[in-house]
């Protein structure tokens, strides 16, 4: 786990782990995450009212994979308005940790948008900010569906 701006870190699924009670967390993966917070196997419905979200008092739940086709906005943009309006909801208060697997692509990339959202990294383009957030974290390599979903809607995301 990475601190990457005040109260704002991302991390992997060990972070995760270790269910810090101070922490308000963002779980930016379906599996283990979001399947056992929901608690089905498999898939779950799209009709589920908890497909996309599901918030636990200071957890957010996302179903998020990193697709590389056509679909990707219409499944990514709740999740990622969810995620903005999660954080800004408990960052003022208490730490954030955004995590995903691995700790590369989704839970960063989440962090990345906010943090161009606020200003705190250039904003002008997904490319701009992405070099800026590398120089904060390094280990940031995101999948070709989180970049095609960034780099295409950039202007979009950084307004709803």
């Amino acid at each position: 786990m990475l601190q990457i701006h005040t109260h704002l870190f991302v991390g992997n699924t060990l972070d995760c782990e270790l269910r810090t009670p101070d922490l308000a967390v963002i779980h930016a993966c379906k599996e283990p995450c979001h399947r056992k917070a929901v608690g089905y196997k498999g898939n779950l419905p799209s009709s589920h009212p908890c497909y996309l979200v599901h918030e636990d008092e200071h957890h957010l739940y996302l179903n998020m994979v990193d697709m590389e086709n056509e679909l990707a906005p219409h499944f990514t943009d709740p999740i990622m308005q969810e995620a903005m309006a999660f954080i800004e909801r408990h960052i003022t208060d208490r730490p954030v940790l955004v995590h995903c697997n691995q700790g590369w692509s989704r839970s960063p990339s989440i962090a990345l948008l906010y943090m161009a959202r606020k200003g705190f990294i250039g904003n002008k383009s997904y490319s701009i900010a992405q070099t800026d957030f590398k120089a904060i974290y390094a280990p940031y390599a995101p999948g070709k569906g989180i970049v095609t979903y960034l780099d295409r809607n950039w202007k979009k995301l950084l307004t709803f």
